[in-house]
């Protein structure tokens, strides 16, 4: 992916393969040099979604908003006319999910060993969510 890649393709994150990113924003602005669109697809609530994005100075094109994963994908494949759709994910629900609605499925390790991107570390992340008590607070 890293530098070369299609450039008429959509990527979508879930938010939960973003989050087991070591740098979301950098992720972004990588992933932009080689998709057209890219945005954040998840269950959780909206403000969930734009906290996390607001903090790491993510600009998505798409997000999923107040509907589910799948009305969301179906949502951009639609408006969004590429040739590739990827939804990038962390399970095999995200893997089932994709199949469903027609998007290519990446797992994010895949995805950060063919980009270039570091993950996170487990033990970092399970720290800051201890020490703040809540995962949608800036």
């Amino acid at each position: 992916m890293n530098g070369g890649g299609d450039a008429d393709m959509t990527l979508a994150f879930e938010l939960t393969a973003l989050q087991e990113l070591a740098d979301p924003g950098r992720v972004f602005e990588d992933a932009r040099r080689w998709s057209e669109y890219v945005g954040v697809v998840s269950e959780k609530p909206t403000y969930v979604v734009t906290n996390f994005t607001r903090k790491n100075r993510i600009r998505q094109d798409f997000f999923s908003g107040p509907r589910g994963r799948e009305e969301s994908l179906d949502s951009v494949k639609e408006q969004f006319d590429t040739d590739r759709h990827v939804f990038v994910g962390t399970n095999e629900e995200d893997a089932a999910l994709a199949e469903e609605v027609g998007w290519e499925y990446l797992p994010v390790e895949d995805a950060a060993e063919a980009a270039e991107w570091t993950l996170a570390e487990d033990d970092a992340d399970e720290g800051i969510e201890a020490e703040s008590g809540r995962d949608d607070w800036p």
